[in-house]
């Protein structure tokens, strides 16, 4: 079985989240939030995370609505995991990520209260739900 390192994010107007994880063990963990202009973020620092860690696939939550139709995030996630694709070269897969959000802010809540559910934790930890999520269908 290969050791594949994985980066997945967690595309937000505001924040985007970014987690790493190893597909051999099957867990991911929350690196950082990058600040986003309207859904544009900061390509230096991405530039950054994908020479630390050098991925070998990236995963892109994409987020839709609860009956699995599109939203208008969708196609803005979309065109984000293509820039990345074009950027950098790194092979790029959409995830689903209904419920990502709602399942960060809970576990982080019994963890640690209010105090913990700042916007950067939520959308890491999404990011992380998002990865292991993708690990269990693949």
């Amino acid at each position: 079985m290969s050791t594949m390192t994985l980066l997945s994010f967690d595309f937000g107007t505001k924040s985007i989240g970014v987690a790493v994880g190893q597909q051999l063990t099957g867990t991911a963990r929350p690196l950082t939030a990058i600040k986003a202009n309207d859904g544009i973020p900061d390509w230096n620092t991405i530039e950054r995370l994908i020479k630390e860690w050098l991925p070998d696939r990236v995963v892109v939550g994409l987020p839709l609505n609860m009956d699995g139709t599109e939203q208008p995030l969708t196609a803005r996630a979309r065109k984000f995991a293509n820039r990345l694709h074009g950027r950098f070269g790194v092979q790029v897969e959409l995830h689903d990520e209904r419920l990502s959000t709602v399942e960060a802010r809970a576990d982080l809540f019994a963890r640690g209260g209010f105090r913990a559910l700042t916007k950067g934790s939520v959308d890491s930890l999404s990011a992380v739900i998002i990865l292991e999520s993708w690990f269990e269908n693949h």
